[in-house]
């Protein structure tokens, strides 16, 4: 392995180092940090907290439907009745899988909004009473 040469004064970095890391690299790591950032973002709306969840439930639903409609049609059409028969249940089970992941997942998302309600309350009581 190659040694890079130091200067005399052993005061310049090689140039390799240089080029890995930019001076500004530190201090930008810790302003992009996920905890901080908890305490610094503003309130968001219902519809940003809960769109995912809903989004799902709604897919989940519309699928569930779309099962229930094909197992209904195997009951009273005859030809490919196999494969209403087949993918009637399999869309019934996706469906009722999804609409129950997004029933249960509202209620988590809610217990977290509780939660950090609670740590930014404690928070700010801390800063309170230590930044005097």
């Amino acid at each position: 392995m190659e040694v890079p040469p130091k200067s005399p004064d052993g005061s310049e970095k090689s140039p390799q180092s240089k080029e890995l890391i930019p001076s500004s690299t530190g201090s930008t790591l810790c302003i992009s940090s996920r905890s901080e950032s908890v305490w610094t973002s503003a309130p968001r709306s219902r519809w940003d907290i809960y769109h995912k969840p809903l989004i799902v439930v709604s897919v989940g639903a519309a699928v569930f439907l779309f099962g229930v409609v094909i197992t209904s049609l195997a009951c009273f059409l005859t030809k490919h009745k196999k494969v209403y028969k087949m993918s009637g249940p399999a869309f019934l089970s996706l469906g009722l899988m999804l609409l129950v992941c997004g029933l249960v997942w509202i209620p988590i998302i809610r217990k977290k909004q509780k939660q950090r309600q609670k740590s930014q309350f404690l928070q700010s009581l801390k800063s309170f009473f230590f930044n005097r």
